[in-house]
C-alpha cells in the first residue's frame, strides 16, 4: 500500500492480502524466460526485459556476474492489476527473492532490494520505493532518499489493522501521475509536512489519536479523487466508523482505512464497500494487519 496519503513516494507498508506468488525453476537455457502468467488476463508481457519480475532476475544475475544460469518463471498474478496495491512490485519481489533462493546466493532481503527496485521501475516509471520496500522487506516504512536506499522502518503501535476496499476498475500508475501539480502553495506545503512528521511521531510513541489527526492527505488526494467514483462519501464511511484515517492506496483505485483494531478495520470495510456500492461499483474488502515479513519462501 503506497503512500499512506500522507507519504506520497516516500512511504509504504505490506498487508497479508493480496498477493502474487512466482515459481522459478534452473533450466538448461541460459539466462532468463517467462514460461507462464495465470491470473493476468492477457495483460502482462511474457517477454523478460518488459515484466517487472523477468527484470529483477535479469538484474540479479548481471550482479551475480553469471551468465550461464537459465532460470524459468511462472508468476502467478493474485492481485489485481493498476489497483494502487502494488501489483508491479509484488511480482518484482516474488521474483527476486525465488531466483536468490534457487541459486543459493545467501543474500538477505536487503541486500536483494536493488534488483527487486529494478524490475519495478519499468512499471511505475520512476525509482519510487513507497510499493517495491515493503513488498520486499514488510513493515511501515519510510524512504528518506530513493536514489541512496536510505530506508527506515516505522514502529507499529499493537492492534493497528488496515482495511482496503479495491472497488472493480483500474487506474494507471503513470496516467495518475500525470495528473498531479509540479507546484503546491506554501501553506499546503507546511500543513502536509506537519501531518508527515506527526504520523511518524504518533506511531513510535503509540499515540493512535495523533495518528489519526495526522492522516490528512493535503497535497494528492484532492488532485487524484475525482478518478475514484464516490471516493469522498467512501472516505466519510470509513471515518463515521471509527477509522483513525482513510485515503488512496498508491495511485488507485483502491482506498484504505488505517485503525485501531481488526473490529473497527472490518466495520470501516464494510462501511467503504456499501458506499462503492452507491455509485454502481462492485468491490473486494482486504482486512489485515501490518504483514511484518514481505516477501516469503512457500
Amino acid at each position: 500500500m503506497g503512500n499512506i496519503g500522507i507519504g506520497f513516494d516516500i512511504m509504504g507498508l505490506a498487508i497479508e492480502q493480496p498477493g502474487d506468488e512466482v515459481i522459478a525453476r534452473k533450466s538448461n537455457t541460459p539466462g532468463v524466460r517467462i514460461t507462464k502468467i495465470t491470473g493476468a488476463q492477457g495483460k502482462l508481457p511474457v517477454e523478460p526485459h518488459l515484466n517487472t519480475a523477468g527484470v529483477a532476475v535479469q538484474r540479479l544475475l548481471a550482479h551475480l556476474d553469471d551468465a550461464s544460469s537459465g532460470i524459468e518463471l511462472e508468476i502467478h498474478k493474485k492481485m489485481p492489476i493498476n489497483s494502487g496495491l502494488g501489483s508491479s512490485a509484488a511480482s518484482a519481489a516474488a521474483a527476486t527473492l525465488a531466483a536468490s533462493e534457487l541459486l543459493r546466493t545467501g543474500m538477505s532481503k536487503r541486500d536483494l532490494l536493488p534488483f527487486a527496485w529494478e524490475g519495478e521501475k519499468i512499471a511505475s516509471g520512476g525509482r519510487q520505493g513507497d510499493n517495491i520496500v515493503p513488498s520486499l522487506l514488510g513493515g511501515i516504512n519510510l524512504i528518506r532518499d530513493n536514489e541512496t536506499m536510505d530506508i527506515h522502518r516505522l514502529h507499529v503501535p499493537r492492534g493497528i489493522y488496515i482495511a482496503v476496499v479495491h472497488p472493480q476498475m483500474e487506474i494507471g500508475t503513470r496516467e495518475a501521475r500525470a495528473l498531479l501539480s509540479a507546484t503546491v502553495p506554501m501553506d499546503v506545503h507546511v500543513q502536509h509536512n506537519a501531518n508527515l512528521a506527526a504520523f511518524v511521531l504518533g506511531m513510535f510513541k503509540g499515540d493512535l489519536g495523533l495518528v489519526g489527526r495526522s492522516l490528512k492527505d493535503e497535497v494528492v488526494e484532492p488532485q487524484r479523487a475525482a478518478l475514484i467514483p464516490g471516493f469522498y462519501q467512501v472516505k466519510e464511511a470509513a471515518l463515521t466508523e471509527g477509522a483513525l484515517g482513510c485515503s488512496i492506496s498508491g495511485a488507485g483505485p483502491s482506498v484504505f482505512a488505517f485503525c485501531a483494531n481488526s473490529l473497527s478495520a472490518e466495520n470501516a470495510g464494510n462501511a467503504m464497500q456499501k458506499a462503492f456500492a452507491q455509485h454502481g461499483l462492485e468491490s473486494k474488502l482486504y482486512l489485515s494487519p501490518i504483514n511484518q515479513e514481505g516477501a516469503v519462501i512457500c
